[in-house]
């Protein structure tokens, strides 16, 4: 049976690290938000309200595009984010359309871990300084939802992955 993998953690927390990691180990398919928004909106995401339209519009294709492959029995792992509890009822929707495992990882770090990360990230990928800043990040954190059980996801902690 495919499975799906996902992530949940702030800015910064190294979800697409670990993403890019799970599926390599896995040998899964790998869709990464950031590079299809920037490959189809290059240079339009500035702002988080950018953001939020733009990622809006790959809801419907990408559904689509990973329910096909976990129906042909392709696991996929997803660097998009499942950070709010509205992100993980699309989740939520994509999952009960299949008959798919999943598991929601969760990288609970602090914030100062996080803004620390995302100061190296904007040394090492100088194209993310406009964005990458500690202003987007608190942000961005303030609508920050930790999952709950109540969601009914199988939460797996970074740690126990050997991430954190």
């Amino acid at each position: 049976m495919a499975k799906l993998t996902f992530f949940c953690g702030k800015m910064g927390a190294g979800k697409s690290t670990l993403a890019r990691k799970v599926a390599a180990q896995n040998q899964a398919v790998l869709l990464n938000e950031d590079e299809w928004l920037a490959s189809l909106f290059p240079g339009q995401i500035i702002s988080l309200d950018d953001y939020v339209r733009f990622s809006s519009r790959l809801k419907v294709p990408v559904k689509g595009l990973v329910q096909s492959m976990l129906a042909a029995g392709t696991d996929v792992v997803m660097d998009f984010p499942a950070n709010t509890m509205a992100q993980r009822a699309w989740f939520r929707e994509l999952l009960d359309a299949t008959s798919a495992e999943h598991e929601l990882v969760f990288l609970d770090l602090s914030d100062a871990t996080c803004l620390a990360r995302i100061e190296q990230r904007r040394l090492v990928e100088p194209a993310r300084a406009a964005t990458d800043t500690a202003d987007m990040f608190a942000a961005v954190t303030r609508y920050f939802q930790a999952p709950t059980a109540s969601e009914g996801f199988n939460v797996v902690s970074a740690e126990k992955m050997g991430a954190g």
